[in-house]
Protein backbone atom coordinates (compact mmCIF):
# COMPACT_ATOMS: atom_id res chain seq x y z
CA UNK A 1 0.00 0.00 0.00
CA UNK A 2 1.18 3.53 -0.79
CA UNK A 3 1.03 6.23 1.85
CA UNK A 4 1.74 9.89 0.89
CA UNK A 5 3.54 12.41 2.68
CA UNK A 6 5.57 15.48 2.13
CA UNK A 7 9.08 16.55 1.73
CA UNK A 8 9.74 19.16 4.56
CA UNK A 9 11.84 21.22 2.04
CA UNK A 10 9.03 22.59 -0.51
CA UNK A 11 8.36 25.32 2.77
CA UNK A 12 11.78 26.43 3.98
CA UNK A 13 10.25 29.57 4.98
CA UNK A 14 7.53 27.59 7.08
CA UNK A 15 8.27 26.46 10.88
CA UNK A 16 7.37 22.49 11.65
CA UNK A 17 4.85 23.42 13.89
CA UNK A 18 3.07 25.42 10.15
CA UNK A 19 4.34 22.24 8.30
CA UNK A 20 2.96 19.83 10.61
CA UNK A 21 -0.93 21.26 10.67
CA UNK A 22 -0.99 21.92 6.50
CA UNK A 23 0.13 18.47 6.36
CA UNK A 24 -2.90 17.27 8.72
CA UNK A 25 -5.10 19.35 6.53
CA UNK A 26 -4.27 17.97 3.56
CA UNK A 27 -4.94 14.51 5.17
CA UNK A 28 -1.44 13.23 4.01
CA UNK A 29 0.06 10.45 5.85
CA UNK A 30 4.15 11.31 6.77
CA UNK A 31 6.58 13.66 6.69
CA UNK A 32 10.72 13.56 5.69
CA UNK A 33 12.35 16.74 7.74
CA UNK A 34 15.14 18.13 5.53
CA UNK A 35 18.35 18.39 7.48
CA UNK A 36 19.15 22.35 6.13
CA UNK A 37 16.59 24.02 8.00
CA UNK A 38 14.03 22.51 9.96
CA UNK A 39 16.04 19.62 11.58
CA UNK A 40 19.88 21.13 11.32
CA UNK A 41 22.12 17.55 11.21
CA UNK A 42 23.93 18.14 14.14
CA UNK A 43 20.74 19.33 16.49
CA UNK A 44 19.57 16.24 18.29
CA UNK A 45 17.88 17.95 20.78
CA UNK A 46 16.06 19.72 17.96
CA UNK A 47 15.60 16.37 16.13
CA UNK A 48 13.91 15.17 19.08
CA UNK A 49 11.26 17.61 19.33
CA UNK A 50 10.52 18.09 15.86
CA UNK A 51 9.91 13.70 16.32
CA UNK A 52 7.75 14.11 18.83
CA UNK A 53 4.98 16.96 18.01
CA UNK A 54 4.72 14.44 14.53
CA UNK A 55 4.11 11.87 16.37
CA UNK A 56 1.96 13.35 18.46
CA UNK A 57 0.25 14.86 15.31
CA UNK A 58 -0.44 11.15 14.32
CA UNK A 59 1.99 11.63 11.62
CA UNK A 60 4.65 8.99 10.38
CA UNK A 61 8.26 10.20 10.20
CA UNK A 62 8.93 8.91 6.54
CA UNK A 63 13.27 9.88 6.75
CA UNK A 64 15.74 12.17 7.56
CA UNK A 65 16.08 14.58 4.09
CA UNK A 66 20.33 14.60 4.92
CA UNK A 67 22.55 16.53 2.89
CA UNK A 68 25.35 14.23 3.37
CA UNK A 69 26.91 13.48 -0.46
CA UNK A 70 28.85 10.13 -0.38
CA UNK A 71 32.40 9.68 -0.99
CA UNK A 72 32.85 13.30 0.37
CA UNK A 73 32.25 17.24 -0.90
CA UNK A 74 34.78 18.00 -3.69
CA UNK A 75 32.75 20.66 -5.30
CA UNK A 76 31.22 23.99 -3.73
CA UNK A 77 31.93 25.99 -0.62
CA UNK A 78 30.18 23.94 1.74
CA UNK A 79 31.12 21.52 3.78
CA UNK A 80 29.91 17.54 3.55
CA UNK A 81 28.35 17.11 7.41
CA UNK A 82 29.84 14.43 9.68
CA UNK A 83 28.02 11.66 9.04
CA UNK A 84 28.04 10.27 12.83
CA UNK A 85 26.59 13.83 13.39
CA UNK A 86 23.73 12.72 11.11
CA UNK A 87 23.23 9.28 12.11
CA UNK A 88 22.95 10.62 15.69
CA UNK A 89 20.17 13.49 14.77
CA UNK A 90 18.17 10.43 12.60
CA UNK A 91 17.95 8.93 15.48
CA UNK A 92 16.62 11.09 17.71
CA UNK A 93 14.31 12.48 15.26
CA UNK A 94 13.08 8.71 15.18
CA UNK A 95 12.51 7.67 11.61
CA UNK A 96 13.05 4.96 9.55
CA UNK A 97 15.64 5.91 6.85
CA UNK A 98 18.70 8.87 6.27
CA UNK A 99 17.89 10.21 2.68
CA UNK A 100 21.83 10.90 0.93
CA UNK A 101 23.53 11.78 -1.95
CA UNK A 102 25.61 9.67 -4.42
CA UNK A 103 28.02 11.80 -4.84
CA UNK A 104 28.65 15.29 -5.93
CA UNK A 105 29.43 15.02 -9.53
CA UNK A 106 27.68 13.60 -12.80
CA UNK A 107 28.17 10.05 -13.86
CA UNK A 108 29.64 11.36 -16.86
CA UNK A 109 32.40 13.10 -15.17
CA UNK A 110 32.75 10.20 -12.60
CA UNK A 111 36.09 7.43 -13.10
CA UNK A 112 36.61 4.09 -11.59
CA UNK A 113 38.05 5.66 -8.64
CA UNK A 114 35.07 7.60 -7.84
CA UNK A 115 32.97 5.26 -7.84
CA UNK A 116 34.67 3.07 -5.47
CA UNK A 117 35.39 5.68 -3.63
CA UNK A 118 31.60 6.76 -3.27
CA UNK A 119 30.53 3.27 -2.84
CA UNK A 120 33.02 2.54 0.03
CA UNK A 121 31.53 5.50 1.79
CA UNK A 122 28.16 4.17 1.10
CA UNK A 123 29.01 0.57 2.52
CA UNK A 124 30.87 2.31 5.51
CA UNK A 125 27.91 4.50 6.86
CA UNK A 126 25.12 1.44 5.74
CA UNK A 127 26.73 -0.26 8.11
CA UNK A 128 27.09 2.44 10.98
CA UNK A 129 23.13 3.41 10.71
CA UNK A 130 22.35 -0.55 10.26
CA UNK A 131 23.15 -1.07 14.22
CA UNK A 132 20.13 1.42 14.70
CA UNK A 133 18.00 -0.08 12.31
CA UNK A 134 17.96 3.00 9.78
CA UNK A 135 18.39 2.39 6.24
CA UNK A 136 20.79 4.40 3.73
CA UNK A 137 18.42 5.79 0.59
CA UNK A 138 19.96 7.27 -2.34
CA UNK A 139 18.29 10.70 -3.90
CA UNK A 140 17.88 9.98 -7.20
CA UNK A 141 18.87 13.13 -9.26
CA UNK A 142 21.31 15.06 -11.40
CA UNK A 143 25.05 15.49 -11.46
CA UNK A 144 25.40 12.58 -8.96
CA UNK A 145 26.54 8.92 -10.00
CA UNK A 146 22.27 8.09 -9.61
CA UNK A 147 21.88 10.49 -12.59
CA UNK A 148 21.18 7.91 -14.88
CA UNK A 149 19.31 4.75 -15.12
CA UNK A 150 22.57 2.96 -16.09
CA UNK A 151 24.84 4.85 -13.46
CA UNK A 152 22.51 4.39 -10.79
CA UNK A 153 21.76 0.60 -11.51
CA UNK A 154 25.45 0.16 -11.64
CA UNK A 155 26.63 1.92 -8.30
CA UNK A 156 23.98 0.17 -6.53
CA UNK A 157 25.11 -3.43 -7.90
CA UNK A 158 28.56 -2.26 -7.30
CA UNK A 159 27.50 -1.04 -3.31
CA UNK A 160 25.39 -4.65 -2.88
CA UNK A 161 24.76 -3.81 0.35
CA UNK A 162 21.20 -5.01 2.20
CA UNK A 163 21.21 -2.03 4.00
CA UNK A 164 21.23 0.97 0.60
CA UNK A 165 18.02 1.65 -1.42
CA UNK A 166 16.86 4.74 -3.56
CA UNK A 167 14.29 6.92 -3.86
CA UNK A 168 12.93 7.79 -7.36
CA UNK A 169 11.59 10.85 -8.79
CA UNK A 170 11.04 10.98 -12.80
CA UNK A 171 13.73 12.35 -14.99
CA UNK A 172 12.96 15.45 -16.39
CA UNK A 173 14.50 14.99 -19.67
CA UNK A 174 13.07 11.87 -20.48
CA UNK A 175 9.30 11.15 -22.14
CA UNK A 176 6.54 9.38 -19.89
CA UNK A 177 7.74 5.94 -21.17
CA UNK A 178 11.41 6.04 -20.04
CA UNK A 179 10.44 7.60 -16.81
CA UNK A 180 8.34 4.25 -16.38
CA UNK A 181 11.60 2.31 -17.46
CA UNK A 182 13.37 4.55 -15.57
CA UNK A 183 11.23 3.54 -12.17
CA UNK A 184 11.27 -0.30 -13.21
CA UNK A 185 14.83 -0.20 -13.17
CA UNK A 186 14.75 1.22 -9.86
CA UNK A 187 12.08 -1.37 -7.75
CA UNK A 188 14.54 -3.64 -6.46
CA UNK A 189 15.85 -0.79 -4.88
CA UNK A 190 12.81 1.60 -4.18
CA UNK A 191 12.60 3.26 -1.02
CA UNK A 192 10.27 6.40 -1.87
CA UNK A 193 9.10 8.70 -4.40
CA UNK A 194 9.12 12.02 -4.79
CA UNK A 195 5.99 13.42 -6.38
CA UNK A 196 5.97 16.41 -8.76
CA UNK A 197 5.23 17.59 -12.27
CA UNK A 198 7.54 19.87 -13.62
CA UNK A 199 8.33 20.45 -17.24
CA UNK A 200 11.89 22.11 -19.07
CA UNK A 201 11.03 26.09 -20.60
CA UNK A 202 10.65 26.35 -23.86
CA UNK A 203 11.80 29.86 -23.66
CA UNK A 204 14.64 29.76 -21.41
CA UNK A 205 17.36 27.12 -21.76
CA UNK A 206 17.90 25.16 -18.50
CA UNK A 207 14.81 26.35 -16.65
CA UNK A 208 12.35 24.38 -15.45
CA UNK A 209 8.33 25.11 -15.42
CA UNK A 210 6.41 23.74 -11.84
CA UNK A 211 2.53 22.78 -13.07
CA UNK A 212 -0.03 21.79 -10.86
CA UNK A 213 -0.01 17.85 -9.93
CA UNK A 214 -3.39 17.70 -11.61
CA UNK A 215 -1.59 18.08 -15.19
CA UNK A 216 0.70 15.40 -14.71
CA UNK A 217 -2.14 12.53 -12.73
CA UNK A 218 -2.23 10.20 -15.52
CA UNK A 219 1.40 10.07 -15.68
CA UNK A 220 1.62 9.97 -11.99
CA UNK A 221 -1.01 7.41 -11.73
CA UNK A 222 1.05 4.95 -14.61
CA UNK A 223 4.23 5.34 -12.24
CA UNK A 224 1.86 4.26 -9.01
CA UNK A 225 0.23 1.83 -10.77
CA UNK A 226 3.72 -0.07 -11.45
CA UNK A 227 5.06 0.54 -7.98
CA UNK A 228 1.79 -1.31 -6.66
CA UNK A 229 1.68 -4.29 -8.96
CA UNK A 230 5.13 -4.89 -7.72
CA UNK A 231 4.17 -5.19 -4.84
CA UNK A 232 6.25 -2.26 -3.31
CA UNK A 233 4.85 0.13 -0.32
CA UNK A 234 6.88 3.42 -0.23
CA UNK A 235 5.80 7.01 0.69
CA UNK A 236 4.87 8.92 -2.18
CA UNK A 237 5.79 12.32 -1.16
CA UNK A 238 4.82 15.52 -2.63
CA UNK A 239 8.37 17.73 -3.18
CA UNK A 240 8.05 21.29 -3.89
CA UNK A 241 4.62 22.92 -5.04
CA UNK A 242 4.04 25.56 -8.13
CA UNK A 243 4.89 29.34 -6.53
CA UNK A 244 5.04 27.61 -2.83
CA UNK A 245 1.26 28.28 -2.50
CA UNK A 246 -0.71 26.83 0.65
CA UNK A 247 -3.64 26.84 -2.11
CA UNK A 248 -1.12 24.68 -4.57
CA UNK A 249 -0.10 22.36 -2.00
CA UNK A 250 -3.62 21.14 -0.92
CA UNK A 251 -4.78 20.63 -4.23
CA UNK A 252 -1.69 18.85 -5.33
CA UNK A 253 -2.43 16.98 -2.47
CA UNK A 254 -5.95 16.23 -2.91
CA UNK A 255 -4.64 14.96 -6.53
CA UNK A 256 -1.73 13.05 -5.21
CA UNK A 257 -4.53 11.10 -2.92
CA UNK A 258 -6.71 10.40 -6.37
CA UNK A 259 -3.66 9.09 -8.37
CA UNK A 260 -2.88 7.03 -5.47
CA UNK A 261 -6.70 5.47 -5.10
CA UNK A 262 -6.43 5.46 -9.13
CA UNK A 263 -3.91 2.97 -9.06
CA UNK A 264 -4.68 -0.15 -6.44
Amino acid sequence: MIRTGLLSVTFRKKTPEEIIRLVQQAGLDGIEWGGDIHVPHNDAKRAAEVGKWTKEAGLALTSFGSYYYTGGKTRGNSDNPRFENVLETAIALGVPAIRVWAGDRPSEEADEQWRRTVADDTRRIADLAAQAGITIDFEYHNHTLTDTPASAEQLLREIDHTNVRSNWQPPLEMDAAQRLDSLRGMLPWLANVHVFHWTPSLTEQRKLVQHPLAEGKEDWIAFLRTINQAGRSPFAMLEFVKGESDEQFLQDAATLKEAVAASE
